[in-house]
């Protein structure tokens, strides 16, 4: 007993575990490049550094130069100094941007490169990234109109137009970006039928696209696109989707013959209207026929009696005369 309650556990957690991978991406850092190939912040912050290093070293050469010697009050004084540099001087990046706060409340936008604040007054409270983004998110067993569980993985690309609003508007926006497209993304697949989903990908991308931006526009970010990537069907609906699509398939193939076949007939009516005025056509066709037969086969044509006499003149009405009498 117990260890079926164990077991039973142990499987809820795995489901857990894998619909938190379907539905904030965390499965896709298997497809994310290596770290190493990234851009990274080491140079900023040892700019950083080393400048409250140099401050820390001068303060003690300046001391030990006035004083004649280090002393507490000397090591004190260089290390506040340093600490004041450390908290004072930033560098952001090409692509980022800070928002400064001045006791409490919003001051500026600084960056890129490196800008000053004032220890202890002024703080930077968040480094916005102005590069577009890639949030993977998906929806496992989400209900179509027709009550169909689906498995819908997809990827919303944008990007932060606004650093001030995504600080000030929203508490945290990279994970509010990705409820918002979760959610728009399961009333989508609510809205539609099975078959709409999996035949109008298109459409579906531009609606999420739609329904994302109208939420996310006041919190300072702009959404790119949004594309599905895989929508997974359950296996036991696979057959019967097949079955209805061979069925489709056939019924227009029928339909394309019986046109074809009326055109044929068409085109067949018109030509016998043709002959049936001009035996002599009639005949010449007849020998086309036979001389097409034979250089495709490439071999002998036995051609009934009944069948050559229509190659023959009628001896009543086209046989010689002598005499001016009809021959005998």
């Amino acid at each position: 007993m117990k260890r079926s309650s164990k077991e039973r556990i142990a499987r809820d957690e795995r489901d857990s575990y894998r619909r938190s991978e379907m539905e904030f991406g965390v499965a896709a850092d298997a497809y994310r490049s290596d770290p190493s190939r990234k851009a990274t912040r080491n140079g900023a912050v040892m700019v950083t550094v080393v400048l409250a290093l140099a401050a820390f070293l001068a303060v003690l050469a300046l001391w030990y130069a006035v004083a004649g010697g280090l002393s507490l009050v000397g090591i004190a004084v260089a290390l506040i100094v340093g600490l004041g540099v450390l908290s004072s001087v930033h560098v952001c990046l090409e692509w980022e941007r800070a928002v400064i706060m001045r006791l409490g409340r919003f001051n500026r936008l600084a960056g890129p490169g490196i800008f000053f604040s004032i220890p202890l007054i002024e703080f930077s409270t968040l480094r916005v990234d102005q590069r577009t983004t890639a949030t993977p998110f998906g929806a496992e067993e989400a209900l179509t109109s027709d009550l169909v569980p689906l498995d819908v993985d997809a990827v919303l690309f944008w990007m932060i137009w606004d650093p001030e609003k995504a600080c000030m508007e929203v508490e945290d926006c990279r994970f509010a970006v990705a409820l918002t497209a979760q959610t728009a993304l399961r009333d989508a697949i609510g809205r539609a039928s099975v078959s709409n989903v999996v035949m109008r990908r298109h459409q579906l991308d531009q609606e999420l696209q739609e329904a994302v931006e109208a939420k996310v526009t006041d919190w300072g970010i702009a959404v790119l696109s949004v594309e599905i990537r895989d929508i997974i069907i359950p296996k036991e609906l696979q057959g019967v989707m097949s079955l209805e699509a061979q069925a489709e398939c056939r019924k227009n193939a029928r339909i394309t013959l019986m046109e074809a076949e009326r055109d044929v007939s068409a085109i067949l009516q018109e030509v016998a209207e043709t002959y049936s005025h001009d035996e002599i056509a009639l005949s010449l066709r007849k020998i086309h026929l036979v001389y097409e037969d034979m250089q495709d086969n490439e071999g002998t044509v036995v051609v009934p009696s009944a069948y050559s006499e229509g190659f023959t003149l009628d001896p009543n009405k086209d046989a010689p005369k002598a005499n001016g009498n009809p021959a005998t």
